[in-house]
């Protein structure tokens, strides 16, 4: 289901980029100081959907965060997710695994592993970082 949707999401606003998909869907996404452990959260209040977002995050960490969080409002409407604990990333609870895979699926975007291209090969190759790898 989370590799349908995100391909669906991809063909419907022509980027992978959780940002660009989250604005043109007018989602409102807040970056704030969520402390060190908390990389965002999703709550949906008065049927507002809100993104949130940890500031303290660099590089491809604020990307995944984003489009984890997307993939609370997509699969997990009416739920409002806790939050994304660094030391959490790999939870065992379904919603966060499912939320996990759309994240990564999203983020590959339309590319395809080569014939006989590694796991890891070709998740480098889309930029995704190593300890995101046990998603795919």
């Amino acid at each position: 289901m989370e590799i349908l949707l995100s391909k669906r999401l991809i063909k419907a606003h022509g980027t992978n980029n959780p940002a660009r998909i989250a604005s043109e869907l007018k989602l409102v996404v807040l970056y704030e100081d969520l402390g060190e452990n908390i990389w965002g959260y999703y709550t949906c209040i008065r049927r507002i959907p809100v993104i949130h977002v940890n500031s303290r995050l660099e590089g491809f960490a604020v990307i995944y965060a984003l489009a984890h969080e997307l993939g609370h409002h997509f699969l997990h409407q009416g739920i409002n997710t806790p939050f994304l604990r660094r030391s959490t990333l790999f939870s065992v609870d379904r919603i966060e695994r499912e939320a996990n895979r759309f994240a990564l699926h999203l983020l590959i975007g339309d590319a395809e592993p080569e014939p006989e291209e590694t796991k890891c090969h070709f998740l480098k190759r889309c930029g995704i970082p190593e300890e995101f790898h046990i998603f795919y």
